[in-house]
């Protein structure tokens, strides 16, 4: 959708077209009644500076829509589609780095109790498997902030390829 639609969309409709890009719909809202924007910058300034406001709860919210980095995400919608295609290097690793993934992946769940979330668009299945190790040794309080800044890259990288 371009900006122009965007702006003159429907509340419903403006949210609908944004709602893939996080599974958090105050911040939809948010970004929504923040209209009309009078370019791309604005837009994803406010959107930005909105996600800074994220703390724990939201996300908590936001990870019930990511799948585990190395699981296929289910679904024909465009929050399922667009994971297939983040985490397609790590769709196409070789089994030894899925498997030592999936043993991060629990790892990282055990510690945190919740899922490994990072930006995978444009890092190979080694990067990831690199900062799931790195990570393991943060604590709770900075592993939360990493997983927050990694789920605001994300976001705001959906909302680029959505609204140009």
């Amino acid at each position: 959708m371009d900006l122009v639609r965007f702006n003159q969309a429907s509340a419903v409709e403006a949210q609908a077209a944004i709602a893939h890009c996080v599974a958090i719909p105050a911040w939809q809202h948010a970004v929504v009644t923040a209209r009309p924007f009078d370019n791309l910058t604005e837009l994803y300034s406010a959107a930005a500076s909105l996600a800074q406001q994220w703390q724990g709860g939201e996300l908590e919210q936001a990870l019930s829509a990511h799948p585990r980095i190395g699981e296929r995400a289910q679904g024909a919608g465009k929050e399922a589609t667009l994971s297939r295609n983040e985490q397609s290097a790590m769709q196409q690793a070789d089994g030894a780095l899925q498997f030592a993934m999936l043993a991060g992946n629990q790892s990282y769940e055990q510690r945190f109790g919740r899922v490994f979330l990072i930006r995978a668009k444009g890092r190979s299945g080694e990067e990831m498997l690199a900062e799931l190790q790195r990570r393991l040794n943060n604590d709770a309080e900075a592993e939360q902030q990493e997983a927050l800044a990694q789920l605001r890259e994300i976001t705001l990288l959906r909302l680029k390829e959505s609204i140009v």
